[in-house]
């Protein structure tokens, strides 16, 4: 059987089809505990023909004794082994699960979650062995494009429609771990249970988030991205003075300016639109900064910033004499001088 998409997984029990044997890979595991639940439930189990453990020595062979038995008072048994990944390539307990998905007992579901990409990569045997009778489904973590739709998606199984700003704003607040991200949401909901208009805003997810309009975490990021220097200033006081680490403040310049130098490097290099979006890592709807381009500085005012970044970086980090707010409107002068 092939590999498989976590969607195309989702359909397939959907449709009551269940496998013998699946292998779930990368390293998305808030993903992989949803597919477990869902397959537990396509499964069906009772308690007296489910097991599930870690894939240490013990367990993997009490888990493949569970796998080889048939079911007791029931038609299936499902067992789930996590954290197959730690096994030693080539130890007697991969051999014995390597073994087993070659010829699985057909009343028996088999899990393993394989949590390393990086090692699956050198070893593939219980990859393979598992394609041939059953699933192999990757759960890469979600990067740009991929996690924006991941948390669109999330408001409108709850019937909420974001603005794309407030996407951004929470995905950049967050970041990729998902299970923050689905609290987070969950926060959101709750937030607008009583209102009318299920519209959300970038103020929401700020309320939600603990920050006030006035506190906006991405401001200076915003105004740095803008080419304004005089917005990215104010910010740069208004930050340190309601007492915002410098070091803080320092990371929240980093992140734009290096999204400036790889749009403004692509662009020179003549790419299309497109092209500078995948090539740039960037979201659909930030066609604009792509618009932009022509505005920003010039290469070598990038490299002037980026020494600038890694002193105040250094300087900061060692305890160094170093006025912050000298510093990091050097940085903005320097960049956008």
């Amino acid at each position: 059987m092939p590999k498989l998409t976590a969607e195309k997984l989702t359909a397939e029990l959907a449709q009551g089809t269940v496998a013998p044997v699946y292998l779930l890979t990368g390293e998305d595991t808030y993903r992989k505990g949803l597919i477990i639940e869902q397959l537990r439930k396509a499964v069906n189990p009772d308690d007296f023909n489910y097991f599930k453990a870690q894939a240490t020595s013990a367990e993997v062979s009490e888990g493949l004794a569970q796998a080889n038995t048939a079911p007791v008072f029931s038609a299936v048994r499902l067992v789930i082994l996590t954290g197959v990944d730690k096994l030693r390539k080539g130890s007697k307990e991969q051999l014995a699960l390597i073994k087993y998905a070659q010829n699985p007992l057909s009343t028996t579901t088999l899990i393993l979650t394989h949590n390393d990409a990086k090692k699956l990569k050198t070893d593939k045997t219980l990859a393979a062995a598992c394609e041939e009778t059953g699933r192999v489904v990757n759960f890469d973590e979600l990067k740009a494009t991929e996690l924006n739709a991941w948390v669109r998606k999330q408001f409108a199984d709850k019937q909420l429609t974001p603005d794309a700003d407030a996407v951004q704003l929470l995905c950049e607040s967050i970041g990729g771990e998902l299970a923050a991200l689905a609290g987070e949401i969950e926060k959101i909901y709750l937030f607008t249970a009583d209102r009318e208009d299920k519209h959300i805003t970038q103020q929401d997810v700020l309320a939600c988030i603990g920050f006030s309009k006035e506190e906006n975490p991405f401001e200076l990021s915003n105004a740095i991205l803008a080419c304004d220097k005089k917005e990215a200033n104010l910010q740069i006081d208004k930050l340190l003075a309601n007492g915002e680490d410098p070091v803080a403040v320092l990371a929240k310049m980093t992140y734009p300016v290096l999204k400036m130098a790889r749009i403004k490097r692509l662009a020179e290099a003549g790419l299309s639109s497109g092209d500078i979006l995948r090539g740039a890592g960037l979201l659909p709807w930030e066609s604009r900064l792509v618009n932009n381009a022509r505005r920003y500085p010039s290469q070598a005012q990038f490299l002037a910033a980026l020494n600038k970044l890694i002193e105040a970086d250094s300087g900061f980090k060692s305890g160094a004499n170093l006025d912050p707010k000298t510093a990091l409107k050097g940085i903005v002068l320097t960049l956008l001088r």
